[in-house]
């Protein structure tokens, strides 16, 4: 390893690096005040070495020379610049004798990058590849209802089947989060889905195993919620956490918007089977992603180890520490384990439901899912049906809703953290921001479902402005739980959670027993969309509050 010092009236520093084998040279030479050349002999052999530049006083400089007195040759100063040779065994050598002059390379990029940051935006990224692999089947249903011969009802059966693991996982998602912290359980979400849709392929003939599949899907994604809100509670200030909530859940709409555009080119291109694969694989990437950002210290800390060289006494006590670690790995879990079970009953569940501002989330709740799943699962068979379009231009009109929502989330974001930061009371806020996430759509699925002669394109517009208008309930309704308690958000987020993973399951598979049926889009789509939006907003105005509650009592 070589280190060099440079002054800053030198007009060039030389640094060599010779081995038995080998000799490489990098040469910089100052050409005028703003010029810098940098010449490179090249070597056979690769060459490591770490750059240390210092600034030392003119005094030192002189006594230097006078010790070393000699050339590059000898490791002494060429023109001023000291040049020293370190063999790997001698460590850093004595660069502590000056100070650091403070250009280092930063990377990876995102090193510096607050935590918290950090945390946010691979969530978000999560659940973008999560609403990936929730609106491919949307699109892949199609061709699939066609191959296997499936009616509407089997095929909402089909799309409904991942809502049912959905539901499951929310309340066990919820304590898992509080109990291990929403990093640990969004990592595994991810990867369990992320290899359950990567099988629907395999198991498509299969019925019961293409429902397991998706019940598995379900499950994977069911946990991100609370995990995400998790993360959310713990790290974000309130002032900011209108914008925290909005910038991962919106990774949601993000997700909507690139499934539904990438889905149908690979359908048409290489069959329906290629959506699951390749989506399966992206949640399989952001797994080993999320492993080397969290191993990134780690890292840093080994690379020191190979540039200076433990000594034998601090290898021994680190074997040592290894072998304790490993003993208490028996009494860790056993220990993990009572814990599970104390955990439950330290949840004041009673407490929840006495609180009439939590029933008033768990029915928004439900109302605002049945309006999102319903239209999730069908609007690109709407499309594809009563406007006459064929797959690709179905799923890419499918795309101005959850594309609308990524710009209204944002500018909600802000609108709402605003008020709150120019004084206005929380629960107002939360309160405005919901009605007009319910109110909005309710208006559009109307002027949609009424006979005023529009054209597909106006029809097509009316319902992207309404479902986008709808994603200002992330700054109310999503808002809400941290509001109450940033302890149980992630519980509170598994409860309401639960029930409205049931309109996934009743809404969805509802939706096309009544189209079988009725044979209308406005009876079995639109009509009970619009009455969950409109009582939603009655109980939500007359119940809801963000007023912190301690949950205290011991139930």
């Amino acid at each position: 390893m070589a280190k060099f010092t440079t002054r800053l009236d030198n007009n060039f520093c030389f640094l060599s690096h010779n081995t038995s084998t080998s000799q490489s040279s990098i040469l910089l030479n100052r050409t005028s005040r703003k010029n810098l050349q940098l010449q490179l002999s090249p070597s056979k052999h690769r060459l490591n070495f770490e750059v240390l530049c210092s600034i030392k006083e003119k005094e030192n400089v002189k006594g230097e020379i006078e010790k070393v007195g000699g050339g590059a040759s000898s490791g002494g100063l060429v023109n001023g610049v000291r040049v020293e040779e370190l063999d790997r065994k001698t460590g850093l050598g004595r660069e502590n004798a000056s100070k650091e002059a403070g250009f280092d390379l930063v990377w990876p990029p995102w090193k510096n990058i607050p935590q918290r940051y950090k945390l946010i935006g691979t969530t978000s990224l999560a659940f973008v590849i999560c609403n990936m692999d929730k609106v491919n089947l949307s699109v892949a249903i199609i061709p699939m209802s066609h191959q296997f011969g499936w009616n509407s009802s089997v095929a909402g059966v089909v799309q409904s089947s991942f809502f049912w693991g959905y539901a499951l996982s929310q309340l066990p998602g919820g304590w898992l989060s509080k109990l291990f912290g929403g990093r640990k359980v969004l990592e595994i979400g991810v990867l369990a889905w992320s290899l359950a849709t990567a099988l629907v392929p395999i198991l498509a003939g299969f019925m019961p195993g293409l429902l397991l599949s998706r019940v598995l899907v379900g499950i994977g994604e069911g946990v991100s919620p609370s995990a995400a809100t998790d993360l959310i509670a713990r790290s974000i200030p309130l002032e900011e956490r209108s914008r925290a909530v909005s910038f991962v859940f919106g990774g949601l709409s993000v997700g909507s918007v690139t499934g539904l555009l990438v889905a149908p080119t690979l359908i048409q291109n290489l069959g329906w089977e290629s959506v699951f694969y390749l989506f399966g694989f992206l949640g399989i990437w952001w797994y080993l992603g999320f492993h080397f950002l969290g191993e990134g210290r780690a890292s840093d800390a080994v690379e020191v180890e190979h540039v200076a060289p433990l000594q034998s006494a601090n290898l021994h006590k680190l074997w040592n520490n290894s072998l304790e670690e490993l003993a208490e790995t028996k009494t860790s879990w056993s220990n993990t384990q009572e814990e599970l079970r104390a955990s439950l009953k330290d949840v004041p569940w009673k407490a929840f439901f006495r609180l009439p501002a939590v029933w008033a989330m768990i029915y928004a709740h439900f109302c605002g899912s049945w309006g999102h799943y319903t239209c999730l699962s069908w609007l690109p068979t709407f499309f594809s049906e009563e406007l006459n379009l064929n797959l690709r231009e179905a799923a890419w009109v499918s795309i101005l809703p959850p594309l609308a929502s990524v710009f209204v989330t944002s500018i909600a974001a802000q609108f709402s953290d605003n008020l709150i930061a120019n004084g206005v009371e929380t629960t107002t806020v939360r309160k405005i921001c919901q009605a007009i996430s319910f109110l909005s759509p309710a208006t559009c699925m109307i002027l949609s479902s009424l006979d005023l002669g529009l054209q597909p394109w106006e029809i097509v517009g009316i319902l992207s402005c309404g479902l986008a208008l709808s994603s200002f309930a992330l700054s109310g309704l999503y808002c809400t739980h941290q509001d109450i308690s940033p302890e149980y958000a992630s519980i509170l987020l598994g409860i309401t959670n639960t029930v409205g993973a049931v309109p996934g399951i009743v809404g969805v598979a509802l939706t096309g027993f009544l189209l079988d049926s009725t044979h209308s889009w406005s009876m079995s789509l639109f009509a009970p969309s619009i009455f969950f939006y409109l009582t939603g907003t009655i109980v939500w105005l007359a119940f809801a509050s963000s007023k912190p509650q301690s949950f205290s009592e011991s139930d």
